[in-house]
């Protein structure tokens, strides 16, 4: 997931509303990636052998049953994952760990969730050597800066550099928005941690 994470590195920030992927009715849209498509994509690509393998796993994966090509077209966009709390319960994007990685705190939950426990950004920053190369970070927003009752407001990949006491922890993250822009990026993990404007984390891992 990393590898394929770091090949979309300097990739603009996709500001398609929706993301050009959905409004092309199209799998593969890698001229421009949200956060969201550019997790699809690394774990697509990631646990396939082939371009045309990758299009089957995301299929399978972008959807809360399946996605239905037709004439090259994906026609069932409307099943997609839309919420990255969501892709989380589903288990098609790695098995939860969070409370693997450090102590939780419960915070508000929005829609059919009652709460979320998720690691405090200090916890995780304190508990970031118990991660491994791919997994998927979700950052949850605090429950008054939601917009659309949405839990996660961004995702990204972990990549780890290095061995024992040289090893360094980056995250790798469509950086942006859709109003202003911006890029894929690799920063350091604490890094983004001590400045991000999220409340907290949980994790995710294919093991």
């Amino acid at each position: 997931m990393a590898y394929w994470a770091e090949k979309f590195l300097g990739v603009p920030y996709d500001r398609d509303p929706q993301g050009l992927y959905v409004t092309r009715a199209a799998i593969v849209a890698d001229d421009a990636v949200d956060c969201m498509y550019l997790t699809f994509r690394a774990v697509e690509l990631a646990l396939s052998r082939s371009p045309e393998e990758a299009i089957h796993v995301a299929l399978d994966k972008r959807f809360h049953t399946r996605g239905i090509l037709r004439d090259g077209k994906v026609v069932n966009y409307d099943d997609r994952f839309q919420y990255g709390e969501d892709m989380i319960r589903s288990g098609k994007w790695g098995r939860e760990i969070t409370s693997q990685i450090g102590r939780t705190a419960r915070i508000r939950g929005s829609r059919n969730y009652d709460f979320f426990e998720v690691l405090p950004p200090h916890e995780m920053a304190r508990k970031q050597g118990k991660l491994r190369s791919g997994d998927i970070l979700f950052f949850f927003k605090a429950p008054e800066k939601r917009v659309v009752e949405e839990g996660v407001g961004h995702m990204g990949i972990v990549k780890l550099e290095g061995k024992d006491s040289e090893r360094k922890i980056f995250l790798i993250h469509a950086s942006g928005s859709k109003s202003s822009g911006g890029s894929v990026k690799k920063v350091p993990l604490v890094n983004y941690l001590s400045s991000m404007p999220f409340v907290g984390v949980k994790v995710t891992r294919f093991e």
